[in-house]
């Protein structure tokens, strides 16, 4: 087996093997993981809930904001991916120094680019929302709630990084708690200022914000306390901050990647009409809940490979990964079972248009036979990011997307409109994208490449 050990002998000695990696150890790391995954969506659910009750315009306004947030927050995921493997690696080879120092520098990272956002984005929310498609008093609300959001976004993503850090430690217990209390507080602030007290849009972006940075102090303090128990310094490193961020340039290229595919598929799908557009939504919003469950596992997958892998345990990487691939697998193949019982159903409970109910039949039958496929490339997306395979995750993310835009475009001008267009849609997003994704991430796999050993690359 050609694997490299990058550690030196005489400074980053690789920690004991970790052995055999058992199923009560991976529920252990993703279960948690799913609830705080979970919990996460409930705080723009809970604020598109309760702005319900202030009128269309509101709901409108502030559901064009959410994209805008929701996208800022999904590309700097790569905060919590990144650190999650340089503290695990860290962690497995018997370093908790440096894999504090890894942690308080994903902190500082996610402070300064938190600031520039918000900084940044103040003045261009009104040009934001307008260009998502909001006008008048929607848009004028939209960007007040921008605006006030904006506030939170250091805090948002100093959670990601502190996240990333403590799931690295092997413990996804201490995110969920923070996650659900989070969650639980952030609906009783946001019904006091908007119902209670009546401070409207503005009230609810206040509460929010202030409920992300709470968070953020919460778990920062976790990861703080315990780097001073290492005796590690708390103080601004700010050539180790640059290198972090530098490591985080693949993975924000990977994710980028995964977004931009997302946003080609439902551009086809507007122009195919109103009917596809809604049906589009629909499966997308039950693609993406379904995605939580697999990234559960793909979490477990990012902590457990990068500490076998910083113990220098290569033949328990590669175990830890075949008994991963198999738990993915067979979760996309039990929650493929559940959709296809449930495609009649469930377009029932977002749609009274029949067109779009069949539409949404049809696509979903589509996902549940794609869904252990789905497992299989989720799991060894989190193997890959765990192993600080960045660079090769980038090019993977590149080389999907240019298989499936020729895809998307053949879909677009050639594809039956309304209902059986989404079909089409979606045959190829699954057919091509997912299809191609996991061609280029199994083909890694089987090869040693990844299997790069010590506490760093």
């Amino acid at each position: 087996m050609d694997v490299t050990d990058t550690g030196d002998p005489g400074t980053d000695r690789p920690g004991a093997a970790v052995g055999t990696v058992s199923g009560r150890e991976i529920l252990r790391l993703a279960v948690p993981a799913l609830g705080a995954l979970l919990a996460e969506p409930t705080f723009l659910a809970v604020d598109v809930a309760i702005i319900g009750h202030l009128g269309t315009a509101a709901l409108a306004g502030v559901g064009v904001a959410a994209v805008a947030l929701s996208t800022v927050v999904g590309l700097a995921v790569f905060l919590a991916y990144g650190t999650t493997a340089q503290v695990a690696r860290a962690v497995g080879a018997g370093r908790p120094g440096s894999a504090y120092e890894s942690g308080v520098a994903g902190l500082y990272l996610a402070a300064v680019l938190g600031v520039a956002v918000a900084v940044a984005g103040v003045p261009l929310a009104p040009l934001v929302v307008s260009a998502l498609g909001a006008h008048g008093e929607a848009a004028a609300l939209g960007a007040l709630y921008l605006r006030i959001s904006l506030a939170g976004v250091p805090g948002t993503l100093v959670v990601l990084a502190a996240t990333g850090v403590i799931r690295g430690l092997q413990d996804t217990r201490t995110p969920l708690v923070v996650a659900v209390a989070g969650a639980v507080v952030n609906t009783v602030v946001n019904v006091l200022l908007v119902l209670v007290l009546r401070l409207g849009v503005g009230g609810s972006a206040a509460g929010t914000a202030a409920v992300q940075t709470a968070m953020a102090v919460v778990l920062a303090a976790v990861v703080v306390r315990g780097a001073r128990r290492s005796r590690t310094a708390v103080s601004p490193h700010w050539g180790r901050v640059a290198a972090v961020g530098r490591d985080g340039i693949a993975l924000f290229v990977r994710t980028a990647t995964l977004r931009v595919a997302i946003l080609v598929a439902t551009a086809v799908a507007a122009r195919q009409g109103v009917v596809a557009l809604a049906g589009h939504q629909v499966v997308t919003a039950v693609w993406n809940w379904l995605a939580l469950a697999l990234d559960a596992l793909a979490i477990a997958a990012q902590a457990l490979t990068g500490r076998a892998l910083g113990a220098g345990d290569a033949p328990a990487a590669r175990a830890a990964t075949d008994r991963l691939v198999r738990w993915g697998c067979s979760a996309g193949a039990v929650l493929g079972a559940c959709v296809l019982a449930g495609c009649v159903a469930l377009p029932q409970l977002f749609s009274a248009d029949p067109g779009v109910r069949s539409a949404v039949t049809a696509a979903l039958v589509a996902v549940a036979v794609a869904l252990p496929l789905g497992g299989y490339v989720f799991v060894l997306d989190g193997v890959l990011i765990g192993a600080g395979d960045g660079r090769y995750l980038a090019w993977a993310g590149v080389a999907s997307l240019l298989a499936f835009l020729p895809a998307a475009v053949a879909v677009a001008l050639s594809a039956p409109r309304a209902g059986t267009g989404l079909v089409w849609l979606w045959a190829a997003y699954l057919g091509v994208y997912l299809v191609a994704r996991a061609v280029t991430l199994g083909l890694r796999y089987r090869r040693d490449g990844w299997l790069v050993l010590g506490a760093g690359r």
